[in-house]
């Protein structure tokens, strides 16, 4: 969602996530035990703690899948709190051995920064929350407005395209952390809020009157949301893509966390390949886990579509539907390679 813009510092720390990157995450993250995760600060449905300390979200859930395929237990899972500024520095220096936070895959980020993103776990795009009481149907009724955003970051410049594109005058109050944009959202000091459309749901829930806030329907960027892993080592790029691919393709062979057993045992050879119960099947090992890794993803933590509903659904408080984030069969993006 928060999208930093390229710094020197960030730029100069490359260096060392290939270093980090060549000692192999894999074998270093069965070492110490579990998996470290960098997450959001708290945006719930994505990556939010409770009064506990219990983490719950759609890229949490990710980072158990994680868990799950190396240990078999999604339990073994760290995760670790980053602002949009720190999130870079901490995935290229290795205090954290997976960006799973709502990062935004360009090309810069891909190639300069020093990162490898391959899957797409949200599909999103930038939008607008204004007071109802505004009485405003469109951003492009926003002409004059004020409009609170993150300093830094990408969310900054998509907003002054959009406005110099469409030729509108705008006034922006700029903060540098997204509590306190909210806050002064929240508080009135300007009419508008914008950053990613599904962190507009989460955001609204916070608010002291959620149902007097409205999401404006533009969506005036592509964001496609996914993990984030150093350049230099394929085995635990591999291993973190194919988690992803493990959950959709599961969804798509209809195998859930509760009949995961019986298909298993009675599924056809595609699923049993899948789950490692095909005699001879090397796809666990070849990847550096055990052949149940997929089987233990899908028990433990769930298809793509039930961490989908449980997190950020319809029945959940944000009520976000599917669209873009339906399998490729049902109208949607989503769409893994086979298992075989």
């Amino acid at each position: 969602m928060k999208k930093t813009l390229l710094s020197a510092a960030v730029g100069a720390a490359i260096l060392g996530a290939a270093s980090a990157a060549s000692a192999g995450t894999l074998q270093d993250v069965k070492a110490k035990g579990f998996v470290t995760c960098g997450v959001s600060q708290g945006i719930p449905g994505f990556s939010n703690p409770d009064d506990k300390g219990e983490w719950s979200g759609i890229d949490v859930d990710y980072c158990r899948g994680i868990a799950a395929a190396v240990f078999g237990d999604a339990k073994k899972a760290k995760f670790v709190a980053l602002s949009s500024k720190d999130r870079f520095p901490a995935l290229q220096s290795g205090e954290v051995d997976v960006l799973t936070r709502n990062t935004t895959w360009t090309i810069s980020r891909d190639t300069s920064l020093g990162f490898n993103f391959r899957t797409v776990n949200y599909y999103d795009g930038q939008g607008f929350i204004v007071k109802k009481s505004l009485n405003v149907k469109s951003a492009l009724e926003l002409s004059g407005a004020a409009v609170c955003v993150q300093q830094g970051t990408t969310t900054e410049l998509n907003l002054a395209d959009y406005f110099k594109a469409n030729n509108l005058q705008y006034n922006p109050v700029v903060f540098e952390k997204e509590a306190d944009a909210t806050s002064a959202y929240d508080a009135g000091r300007c009419d508008v809020y914008t950053t990613d459309q599904s962190g507009l749901y989460a955001i609204r829930l916070k608010m002291k009157a959620p149902d007097e806030n409205v999401v404006l329907p533009e969506v005036i960027s592509k964001e496609p949301l996914g993990p984030a892993v150093r350049q230099g080592d394929d085995q635990w790029f591999d291993v973190v893509s194919w988690v992803h691919y493990a959950m959709v393709n599961a969804e798509e062979l209809g195998i859930t966390s509760k009949n995961v057993d019986e298909m298993k045992a009675k599924g056809g050879p595609d699923i049993k390949r899948m789950l490692g119960s095909e005699e001879g099947t090397k796809i666990g090992t070849d990847l550096g886990l055990t052949n149940d890794w997929a089987y233990n993803i899908v028990k433990l933590v769930g298809n793509y579509g039930e961490v989908f509903e449980r997190t950020v659904g319809p029945n959940t408080p944000l009520k976000i539907q599917r669209g873009l984030n339906a399998l490729w069969n049902k109208g949607g993006l989503q769409y893994a390679p086979p298992i075989r």
